[in-house]
């Protein structure tokens, strides 16, 4: 699919790099000599997660655990990023223009049906933005790429969609590509388990507990994928799921480490996860800024890669990794000094601060390799320096109720553990949602930050990209809202009898119409 000539206007848009987007874990390949009598058609394609989903709605498929399973196989985008050249494509939409500094015009494509025989159109497309982002649904797709801007959509004629911004927006193209359209049939008032798309595949059946099953649809507008099922199930522990691929019981294993020795089939991709904690300032001991301090130089991000990851990740000084717009490669990580840590909780217990109070170290089960380690050396390293550290391991819909407003009451100081892949290449979407003091996942901020995230938000080419690097820096220098801690390299096992290149987006997009059997 080539873009439309009428898409690359805008300078912020011709200028990513590759962007090394997307999120963790990239599935690869199904062993699927499962074949039921189709002698052209290898039956079903095997994949092992490391948790099951929470839902499958797609105004939430921006969580990781939610869109390995639906973007772009159960649903769509009305346009897409390549995650490899980091360009924009056309999807649902063939071509896309501004038509006035707060206006843009989308042309939709034709002849495409939902999975339940209902017309995709401008009507469709407008249902989906309205639902997603004007709504009082709460979608996490809302906070994390819309923040609370609403938009005016507006349905010209069948094919013909307008979309207006409060304020002129350079990138909102890309935002679109975050939501996966659906029908107008779909709830208004309450999210939806299971959602109706214009995908390849649609839901066969969710097993609560046990597996998701997808079946390729016979009604899909584009080519027919070579899978004619796709099976999902899920392990917590990566040994098991490595195991479960060397043994033949899957074909794909998600999120490896690399004590999973998995030789030539695990293959290791460029993955832009960040690891980090996120504080509480609103809270003693977190509500004094050298308490802060003092956690990031406790922290021995070093040992940690060369212990845990042996060697594969990278320390991380922000919450984006080099090829994100944005990204400062001027920043160094904290220096590990256990020292300057006690000094500075020292200082601040002088001062008053109850340095005693309960910190809650929270971390989700199973969210990445190694993850319950980490959380342990954590706490200890935490302690070491003179603060008194609680750890809770959380499944996901707990740790949810932490991780995006509003956030869990009377908890306490709060440092989370969080996992954060800027899936867009562009600092926005990390930015505004983890730092404006009103950020779907940013406990506090500062009217002066406020206003420089707003100046970047606005800004393109080069001058937005300085003005990004400015904000990552004073955020480590007057803020002080993360302790980052890594980079990470996704793993992901791969049984020989599969076709399937994992790039960027495969942790949080997993196509399964990109695979193939191994001829």
């Amino acid at each position: 699919m080539t873009s439309s000539s009428k898409h690359p206007f805008h300078p912020a848009l011709l200028t990513w790099p590759a962007l090394a987007s997307a999120g963790l874990l990239a599935l690869s390949g199904c062993s699927v000599a499962n074949s039921d009598g189709d002698p052209g058609n290898a039956s079903t394609v095997r994949v092992v997660l490391g948790q099951e989903p929470p839902t499958l709605e797609a105004c939430e498929s921006n969580l990781t655990s939610t869109g390995v399973v639906v973007r772009s196989n159960v649903t769509e985008p009305l346009i897409e990023r390549n995650p490899q050249t980091g360009e924009l494509e056309p999807k649902l939409a063939t071509e896309w223009e501004a038509t006035s500094d707060t206006e843009w015009t989308l042309k939709l494509r034709e002849g495409v049906t939902f999975q339940d025989g209902s017309p995709f159109n401008a009507e469709a497309a407008a249902f989906t933005i309205d639902r997603a982002v004007n709504s009082k649904l709460g979608c996490n797709v809302e906070g994390y790429v819309f923040g609370d801007a609403d938009l005016v959509v507006a349905a010209v004629d069948a094919t013909t969609l307008t979309v207006t911004t409060p304020e002129p927006d350079p990138i909102l193209p890309l935002r679109l590509s975050f939501l996966e359209v659906v029908p107008p049939s779909t709830s208004t008032t309450e999210k939806v388990r299971e959602p109706i798309g214009t995908g390849p595949y649609k839901i066969e059946k969710w097993d609560a507990g046990q597996k998701i099953s997808l079946a390729s649809w016979d009604g899909y507008w584009g080519d027919k994928p070579a899978y004619a099922k796709a099976e999902y199930q899920w392990r917590s522990e990566s040994s098991v799921r490595a195991a479960m691929v060397t043994s033949g019981e899957a074909d794909v294993a998600m999120g490896l480490s690399p004590d999973d020795n998995m030789g030539d089939l695990g293959i290791d991709y460029p993955n832009n996860e960040t690891v980090a904690l996120r504080l509480d300032a609103n809270e003693a001991p977190l509500n004094d800024i050298r308490v802060r301090q003092a956690i990031n130089f406790a922290i021995d991000k070093e040992g940690i890669v060369n212990s845990l990851y042996q060697g594969k990740h990278q320390v991380a000084a922000q919450l984006v990794p080099e090829g994100i717009v944005g990204h400062n490669p001027e920043l160094k990580g904290w220096a590990f000094d256990l020292d300057k840590a006690k000094e500075l909780v020292s200082q601040a217990k002088a001062d008053g601060v109850d340095t005693s109070a309960q910190i809650s170290l929270v971390v989700r089960s199973a969210q990445f390799p190694k993850i319950t380690e980490l959380a342990q050396v954590l706490q200890e390293q935490l302690s070491q320096a003179g603060l008194n550290v609680k750890l809770k391991m959380l499944e996901t819909s707990q740790h949810l109720t932490y991780q995006v407003r509003p956030f869990a009451a009377d908890e306490g100081a709060v440092a989370l553990m969080t996992q954060h892949g800027n899936q867009a290449g562009d600092a926005a979407f990390t930015v505004d949602q983890y730092m404006l003091s009103t950020g779907a996942q940013s406990y506090f901020g500062t009217p002066e930050f406020d206003a420089m995230i707003k100046k970047a938000d606005a800004a393109s080419g080069d001058a937005r990209k300085k003005d990004f690097e400015e904000i990552f820096a004073y955020q480590n220098d007057k803020v002080v809202q993360f302790a980052h801690i890594s980079h990470q390299t996704g793993i992901i096992g791969k049984a020989k009898s599969v076709n399937y290149t994992p790039n960027s987006s495969s942790g949080d997009e997993l196509r399964v119409s990109e695979m193939t059997p191994a001829s």
